[in-house]
């Protein structure tokens, strides 16, 4: 047992209402139950119950014994003088409150059925990968759908709380938190990091003023990243460390020390190298890239609008100093879907909320005509019945499973909550 499933039955009332009575005998009402709350303090706030022939409006408190209220220190809290319920699963001990009245105790093991407890064990019961797997694939199509939009509109909020500090450090500068999020994720998982915090320690007054040359701003991006060799030949090379130090001068830029970039097992299109090359470039090309992302009405727009290559000597090169085969290395279009999924429509949903408006309409859109991700996670809800059919379907799935299945929060997924009612 345990006291998540004491938070459902009180929250659904999936017990014998009609004849609740307290551990004192007295007949008790549920008039509501409240909101539940997750953070700090009494779980159900602005409950409001009849117990005897008195009507109460307060908070409620779950424990899985009595007792629990003494081991949590609720007694000397006053944000539990409040409390005018404590639902327990096993009554072990009186309960008192910091003002020394003893609190009313519902005793549930008394009031749920044999079915509704087998039902949650069925559920919690150890699977391969997650506890539903093998009954997800019959949840109403319906019930899905909507909780699909509620998952992806949770991973938006997540994403935006990042947005929200970076926009902190910028002082609401939009550019420059959008600068900091799309280097984010130009360097990927593997250097997604390293190329965040160059981002942040580049300020980006300088990007606007040295925009105009491509070379400037990929010498301040190779130098705050350490990616110049220690013996020059190359003669690009050696005008771009001239011109990185000519623009530490030029703007007094102190210099940081990053972990040092990943190019193993990475595949050449993706060498931090190259990454930093098309990021450059895009921003020699785009340096209003907030208003054309904001003014953007189709996805055809924003394809178009991240369709850069790289500057001349790096289509004959992947890393400094030594020559390949020509390739213009354009960015593919699924590395532009991702800038999509992952900076573009975060930073859109930011935007307008901090502007008052509601865009998740033409966000949703965006999405559903973005391909599927490809990931473990999404191959493996495929394989137990819920395929994806676009990035709006990756991306929930994927916060189901990172936020709900991985915790083990079955009883505030409307999967799992559905799966108890049938």
């Amino acid at each position: 047992m345990k006291e998540e499933f004491l938070n459902y039955l009180w929250q659904f009332k999936k017990m014998d209402c009609l004849n609740l009575k307290t551990v004192f005998g007295e007949e008790l009402t549920i008039i509501k139950t409240g909101d539940y709350f997750q953070n700090s303090g009494p779980d159900f706030f602005n409950a409001q119950l009849i117990i005897g022939n008195q009507k109460w409006a307060g908070t409620v408190e779950i424990h899985l014994r009595s007792s629990d209220w003494y081991l949590h220190q609720h007694e000397t809290d006053e944000n539990y003088s409040n409390v005018i319920l404590h639902v327990v699963w096993e009554h072990d001990a009186p309960v008192f409150s910091k003002n020394n009245m003893e609190v009313p105790v519902l005793e549930l093991k008394n009031y749920v059925s044999k079915e509704t407890i087998e039902a949650y064990t069925k559920l919690k019961q150890k699977k391969s990968w997650i506890f539903c797997e093998n009954q997800i694939k019959d949840i109403s199509e319906i019930i899905f759908k909507n909780w699909q939009e509620r998952l992806f509109l949770e991973r938006l909020e997540r994403k935006s709380n990042l947005i929200e500090q970076v926009l902190t450090k910028t002082k609401n500068d939009w550019e420059a938190t959008l600068f900091c999020l799309l280097a984010k994720n130009f360097g990927l998982n593997v250097n997604g990091e390293v190329f965040f915090k160059m981002a942040q320690n580049i300020p980006f007054s300088i990007i606007r003023k040295e925009h105009f040359e491509v070379e400037n701003l990929e010498a301040l991006f190779f130098g705050y990243c350490n990616l110049f060799p220690i013996d020059l030949e190359d003669s690009y090379c050696k005008d771009l460390l001239q011109r990185y130090e000519y623009s530490k001068e030029k703007y007094q830029l102190k210099s940081v020390v990053f972990e040092p970039l990943q190019f193993f097992k990475l595949r050449p299109d993706n060498f931090p190298t190259i990454r930093l090359a098309q990021l450059a470039m895009l921003y020699h090309k785009q340096i209003h890239l907030l208003d054309q992302i904001i003014k953007a009405k189709s996805i055809q727009d924003y394809y178009h609008l991240y369709d850069v290559s790289v500057s001349t000597y790096w289509q004959t090169h992947y890393i400094l100093d030594k020559s390949s085969v020509k390739k213009a290395k354009i960015l593919s279009k699924s590395f532009i879907d991702l800038v999509i999924i992952n900076t573009v429509v975060p930073f859109l949903f930011a935007y307008s909320k901090s502007q008052g408006k509601d865009n998740v309409e033409f966000l949703l859109e965006l999405m559903q005509q973005i391909a599927p991700e490809k990931n473990n996670i999404v191959d493996k809800f495929s394989f137990f019945g819920i395929p994806s059919q676009n990035a709006f379907h990756t991306q929930a799935l994927l916060q189901l499973k990172n936020e709900y299945c991985n915790p083990s929060k079955c009883l505030q997924c409307a999967v799992g909550i559905e799966l108890l009612k049938s």
